[in-house]
């Protein structure tokens, strides 16, 4: 991967390297189609068109009118009342599966049996059962398949992955990180609905899960509590994490309170604090046992964050690469596995489950 050498002078003479990840703008162009025009569509769709040379060529939402209407705000040039005909259109390279992810197994089991590469949003299915499904299938057909967990690819988490790799935090101890909104059942029904995979954990909880397991790998205990909302979902979680070394994770969702949403990595040398929105692009710091700074990553880009796993997807698909180093299928699997067991602890299961 191309790397810059710019370097942050810090006081001790350590020095923190710039996030190797390339320009959006450099990535191969592939042709995009789009199921399900919701709100993170239209914000996938948005930093495309600001940030990227990718083309967006086809939109599809079981209601015509809506597909047309999408298509209009972006400048689609063709626009479905159904996600089959946006899998039957040739000219769409890849698709992405903007749905709800108690639709995520259908939508994107369709795509990929119809031989379309697939980006697939978080949480990337319900359970680890459907993303086993998933990955079996999208491997047999031979297509692209990632969750489209998009802070594994922001320059941000680069940063921490380097930190990581040249041991500058000495043995790794602790991490934390949290996700928590203020959730509204009145206007944030899919949230609070068991039939459409609600929940903190699978929209909100995700995200420190996914970060503790990119920080500390595979995970050798897991113990959760937490409460449920009046429908049966789970409304809030906390979460310990150990691995095989012996460091933990702290973790934190919650539907009902707006909280800090920080990550920190601390250890025996040093800590990494990430601000809130950690999962968004965010200044890194890098301090000292005495709490000193050592060092900051400031991002650039703080807006269109989207664009960067889609630039990741297309350098995979041009290089005939079926998956990405950064979010691995199986890596992906161990998190949904490692949501599954939370959940079991919290005693939320899913209908149909």
């Amino acid at each position: 991967m191309p790397q810059t050498r710019r370097t942050d002078e810090l006081m001790d003479g350590t020095a923190l390297t710039a996030p190797r990840t390339p320009s959006p703008r450099d990535a191969p162009v592939l042709r995009w189609g789009v199921i399900a025009p919701g709100g993170i569509a239209a914000s996938f769709v948005e930093a495309l068109r600001t940030h990227t040379g990718q083309r967006v060529v086809a939109v599809g939402s079981r209601d015509a009118d809506r597909a047309r209407a999408f298509a209009g705000r972006f400048g689609i040039p063709a626009a479905y009342g159904s996600y089959a005909e946006v899998l039957d259109d040739a000219q769409v390279d890849i698709v992405y599966i903007a749905s709800p992810h108690s639709e995520h197994h259908a939508h994107a089991l369709m795509a990929i049996q119809a031989g379309k590469h697939v980006l697939v949003e978080k949480a990337f299915t319900r359970n680890a059962v459907e993303a086993e499904q998933l990955t079996t299938a999208a491997r047999r057909q031979g297509v692209f398949c990632m969750e489209a967990m998009w802070t594994r690819f922001l320059p941000h988490m680069d940063v921490v992955r380097q930190v990581l790799d040249l041991g500058l935090l000495g043995d790794v101890l602790t991490v934390t990180a949290d996700h928590g909104q203020f959730m509204n059942p009145r206007t944030a029904y899919r949230l609070f609905a068991p039939e459409l995979a609600g929940g903190a954990l699978l929209d909100l909880g995700v995200y420190p899960v996914s970060f503790a397991w990119m920080v500390l790998g595979p995970f050798a205990s897991i113990t959760a509590v937490g409460d449920t909302t009046d429908t049966g979902v789970d409304a809030q979680a906390s979460i310990v994490v150990t691995n095989d070394a012996g460091a933990h994770g702290l973790l934190n969702t919650t539907l009902h309170a707006r909280t800090p949403t920080t990550a920190s990595v601390s250890g025996t040398r040093a800590r990494l604090e990430i601000e809130g929105d950690f999962y968004a692009p965010a200044t890194v710091r890098l301090v000292n046992r005495s709490n000193e700074p050592l060092g900051c990553h400031v991002p650039v880009l703080r807006e269109g964050g989207l664009c960067y796993e889609a630039a990741e997807a297309a350098r995979c698909v041009a290089a005939g690469r079926l998956e990405s180093d950064l979010m691995p299928l199986e890596e992906t699997l161990r998190v949904m596995r490692a949501l599954d067991r939370i959940r079991a602890d919290l005693g939320v299961s899913f209908p149909s489950e």
